[in-house]
């Protein structure tokens, strides 16, 4: 396997045409050369545990990030604040932490992680596309999520799931107003920490450009009607809701223009209210399949995703729950905090209901 983003046509019938259907380029890869990734990663180093005064730290991360070579930074700047850009940027050759302690078996952060390089790359980078949020009912309120399998949870479609495949899917937030895809984040970053044990985890990216080119013009007006009701995510009907469903009001899966849609899917599941809508919604994840991309991470690597241009998806992979299994590092990023402001908690002004 290489090192490297690899382009797959197995096991979901990827391709290198993907874009094509849609005209749009929808992958793209940042790579750092040595130099830089050891100036970048001697700064990280150097900052003690950057969460305790974490408006701080996102300052200290923008001066260290904006010393990447000026066409790099603008490749990740064009990345999240232009609608026709690629809606996945794999960012390659990043520093790593000289020493990386077990992988926690909870889910949790690790205690004994004594330096800070992979949560400095994760929120630089989150820097650099808005500003990361922590959302109470995901991850208890923390801006960096460890995205770990854990036993209890390897059959679930939820981050610490490794026995089922994880579905093709929006990160989501529940919300009183009815509405998941209001508040939700705008991006996701998703930083490697550890590979799992046979490096066979795919991380899949399949955008709304290349999923509305390729479905039939009946499907696509279907998924365009509001004739569909969001799961609340399952860290929510877990921890709030005893299991139960909690559904969003009515709601369409792709909206938007027609060359630039947007497309909202919950992982906890999918409610059709009608048998036509139930067909479309099959179709949908069978077209997701076969116009994503894949990924497999490797340490060093990082994912940038545009979680309203496109929806992602993850492989099935052997945990063995032996501190050596994969762990990834995750934010949740918005472009502007101003219009979820309703969501703010008291206590803290990047946490949010």
């Amino acid at each position: 396997m290489s090192e490297l983003t690899t382009f797959i046509d197995r096991p979901l019938g990827t391709d290198l045409g993907a874009s094509a259907r849609s005209g749009a380029e929808t992958f793209t890869l940042i790579r750092l050369p040595d130099e830089v990734r050891d100036a970048l990663g001697g700064a990280l180093a150097e900052m003690t545990d950057p969460l305790d005064d974490i408006d701080h730290s996102m300052t200290r991360w923008m001066q260290i990030f904006a010393q990447l070579p000026t066409d790099l930074l603008q490749k990740v700047l064009d990345f999240g604040r232009h609608i026709d850009t690629a809606g996945v940027a794999l960012v390659d050759n990043l520093p790593v932490d000289p020493h990386v302690p077990a992988t926690p078996l909870d889910g949790n952060p690790a205690p004994d992680k004594a330096t800070w390089v992979a949560e400095g790359v994760l929120l630089g980078l989150s820097g650099l596309l808005g500003e990361p949020i922590g959302v109470l009912t995901e991850k208890a309120g923390r801006v960096v999520h460890d995205v770990i399998p854990v036993a209890g949870g390897s059959k679930s479609q939820t981050n610490q799931g490794s026995e089922v495949f994880l579905n093709f899917h929006s990160d989501i937030t529940h919300d009183v107003i009815g509405r998941y895809d209001i508040a939700n984040p705008d991006f996701l970053v998703l930083s490697c920490v550890r590979a799992d044990h046979e490096g066979v985890a795919g991380t899949f990216y399949a955008d709304a450009r290349d999923i509305s080119a390729a479905l039939e013009p009946t499907v696509l007006e279907t998924l365009r009607s509001p004739l569909f009701r969001l799961n609340a995510p399952g860290s929510y009907t877990r921890d709030v809701a005893s299991d139960t469903e909690v559904l969003s009001d009515p709601v369409p899966l792709i909206s938007g223009t027609n060359e630039y849609p947007e497309i909202v899917i919950a992982a906890n599941g999918v409610r059709a209210l009608t048998s036509g809508a139930q067909a479309a919604l099959d179709q949908l994840q069978g077209v997701c399949r076969s116009v994503a991309h894949a990924v497999y991470l490797r340490p060093g690597q990082a994912l940038l995703i545009n979680n309203r241009k496109g929806v992602h998806a993850r492989s099935t992979f052997t945990a063995r729950y032996d501190g050596q299994d994969r762990w990834l590092q995750r934010s949740y990023v918005r472009r502007n905090l101003w219009d979820i402001r309703y969501r703010v908690t008291p206590e803290n002004r990047r946490v949010h209901y």
